[in-house]
């Protein structure tokens, strides 16, 4: 396993190259296990894009993972709570806690912008998305917002604690 030193994180915007070339390579791994239609990518022109927080970690100045949170304006709660949307590691750079602490700083990005809670779907193909999201602290919740109704999703939940992020492998 590589230090975690040589892997870093950088806040980009939208029109990241980086960000759109893994983002492409996430959506070609969905499609081989859900029908396209299941897919729930994020729309790069609608204007509320622009408040998303997009992440891509590098090694070594390779990028080899993304993710991004989204707030949730349409939940009805007055928590405040984003989304955790696009969340990818490239296939050959798994199994070395680059997912691990993307998770973590993406965790920390939304406290520190006065989020209390991430919310996130995944397929029920994805048992090593689970996974991780389990080990972190995530538990099951209700489907939310579009997913409602989808057989293939299921949500989770996290509160963020001020001061306090989960343990990292």
């Amino acid at each position: 396993m590589l230090p975690v030193t040589e892997v870093s994180f950088e806040v980009v915007d939208p029109e990241n190259v980086d960000l759109r070339k893994l983002i492409t390579f996430l959506d070609e791994e969905l499609k081989m296990r859900y029908p396209h239609e299941m897919i729930y990518v994020v729309d790069f022109e609608d204007p509320k894009v622009k408040e998303m927080t997009f992440v891509v970690s590098y090694l070594n100045g390779k990028p080899v993972g993304c993710g991004g949170l989204r707030p949730l304006h349409y939940m009805d709660t007055d928590i405040a709570a984003m989304e955790l949307k696009r969340f990818y590691v490239d296939p050959s750079y798994r199994k070395m806690g680059i997912a691990t602490n993307m998770l973590l700083f993406l965790e920390a990005q939304a406290m520190a912008a006065g989020f209390k809670e991430i919310r996130l779907e995944t397929g029920i193909k994805q048992p090593e998305a689970i996974a991780l999201y389990v080990k972190h602290g995530y538990r099951p919740i209700e489907l939310f917002g579009p997913y409602i109704g989808d057989p293939d999703s299921l949500c989770y939940g996290k509160m963020l604690i001020l001061g306090s992020l989960p343990e990292s492998s």
